[in-house]
Formats: C-alpha cells, sequence, structure tokens
C-alpha cells in the first residue's frame, strides 16, 4: 500500500493489504459527533463525512445512524466504494485479505457489513449475498466478534 502500509507479498499465503490511516483529523471529530445527544449525532456525522469524503468510519457511522434503510444502504454503500478506492489506490489489485483485526481496515469492513445487512433488508438478496461472500473472501474469521 504506502511504505508505511505495505502489501505483504510473502510466500505464507494470499497478500495482506492495509488501509492508510483515515485522514487527519477525522476520527476526533466523528469522535466528539458521537458524543453528542442521540438527537444531534446523525447531523454532525454528516459534517464529519461532508468534510472528510475520504473517511470511511464517518460513512459507516452516517450508515448506523441513518433514518431509513435506505439512507442506511446509501451510507454504506458509499463507503464501501471509497474503500474500494483507497484499496486500490494503495495497491491492492482484487485479492488478497483485508482483515477486521487491522484497525485500518475496520471503517471499511464496517461499511461491507452493513451494505450486506441494508441489501437483505430492502430485498436486494444477491447483493447481500455477493457482500457476505466478499467479506469472508477478505477475512476468513468474519464475521468480528468486536464489531
Amino acid at each position: 500500500m504506502s511504505e508505511q502500509h505495505p502489501v505483504s507479498l510473502s510466500g505464507s499465503g494470499p497478500p495482506e493489504a492495509i488501509l492508510d490511516p483515515e485522514p487527519v483529523g477525522c476520527l476526533d471529530a466523528l469522535g466528539e459527533a458521537l458524543a453528542l445527544r442521540e438527537s444531534v449525532q446523525r447531523d454532525a456525522v454528516a459534517a464529519v463525512a461532508a468534510r472528510w469524503p475520504r473517511c470511511l468510519a464517518a460513512w459507516a457511522s452516517l450508515g448506523d445512524l441513518a433514518r431509513d434503510r435506505v439512507e442506511a444502504y446509501a451510507a454504506y454503500r458509499v463507503g464501501y466504494h471509497r474503500g474500494l478506492d483507497r484499496l486500490r489506490q494503495g495497491g491492492w489489485r482484487g485479492t488478497g485479505f483485508v482483515r477486521w483485526e487491522r484497525f485500518e481496515n475496520r471503517g471499511f469492513l464496517r461499511c461491507l457489513d452493513g451494505l450486506a445487512r441494508m441489501a437483505g433488508e430492502i430485498g436486494e438478496v444477491d447483493e447481500q449475498e455477493r457482500c457476505e461472500l466478499f467479506l469472508r473472501q477478505l477475512d476468513p474469521t468474519w464475521p468480528a466478534v468486536d464489531r
């Protein structure tokens, strides 16, 4: 990926990708937004996503706080696609692990998991199944117990 987070090409198995850290400042702002009272959290998290659109944790949190399933689906899908973009920019070529145990990967995996759940809830079963399979391919230990 970057010099700090390379794609491992060891002979011991598929390569493992680690996303670069979230943009500077976004996790602090997200934490502040999530600490607000419930009635204003969603709008505060949306402001974080708008300020840092590459912040996958913000998109995942926005999906978690969505007003309905369609809004959640949309937020998770944006985070998923932004995550794919960041993975590819870092050298990931569509194969190999992106594991939950790496903190840097969690926003992306939360978005993919949320997308799978919301796809199922709106009746898009084929998308749900693709996302669930992709999660298990990225991290064979999925589902993560501490998500």
